[in-house]
């Protein structure tokens, strides 16, 4: 069973029907109690950082969410703003983060010599591993995903950062620690790509 974290910020049907076509079975959980009871857990996400914090707070999934995390060692994918509330703060906001790795949420600035660079980064791009994982693979070299974001993700530790990808510079697409990971991209969107991507998370 995976278990969705419903907290109103993001395309949680989406992903329930991807798992769902892999033959995975899902639930949507909104209390610390169905929380603490998943074996597997994603954290989805879409809007800003503050906005984020701010639902899982008055939801009041964040003890249960850090227990899960961090004491039961739940395996936890985090995808798109999921991925950035699992860091310790973002330039977006004001907030504190999740803060269980190591890193800081940064805002895509247009290069002066690429001034007609978009941000957002919207729409297809490459991915390129950095080291090996039981999640993200590179079964493909040529594999895409669907990016929509402002923002990215600032590894300190080298060792988490999975995968990157390049918008004006190269920035964290993956990361992985211990039990937990996270996507900036949107697996549920990336056709065949994500798809096996979500296979291998709901296979851990």
């Amino acid at each position: 069973m995976i278990s969705i974290v419903s907290y109103g910020s993001g395309n949680i049907n989406s992903i329930a029907n991807m798992f769902r076509a892999l033959g995975q079975e899902t639930e949507f959980v909104d209390c610390p109690t169905g929380v603490l009871a998943a074996r597997k857990l994603v954290l989805p996400g879409v809007g800003s950082f503050d906005y984020g914090m701010t639902q899982l707070q008055a939801a009041g999934l964040t003890g249960a969410l850090a227990e899960a995390a961090l004491k039961n060692r739940v395996p936890i994918l985090g995808i798109c703003l999921g991925m950035q509330l699992m860091c310790c703060r973002s330039e977006e906001g004001n907030r504190l983060g999740l803060g269980w790795v190591d890193a800081d949420v940064r805002k895509f600035q247009i290069p002066s010599d690429q001034p007609n660079l978009k941000v957002p980064h919207m729409g297809w791009n490459t991915i390129k591993l950095t080291r090996e994982d039981r999640v993200v693979s590179l079964d493909d070299v040529r594999q895409r995903y669907y990016f929509v974001h402002s923002y990215y993700v600032h590894c300190r530790e080298p060792n988490d950062i999975v995968a990157t990808s390049n918008h004006g510079h190269e920035f964290v697409a993956a990361f992985s620690h211990g039990n937990l990971y996270g996507v900036q991209f949107h697996p549920e969107k990336s056709h065949r790509y994500g798809m096996a991507l979500m296979k291998r998370f709901g296979d851990l």
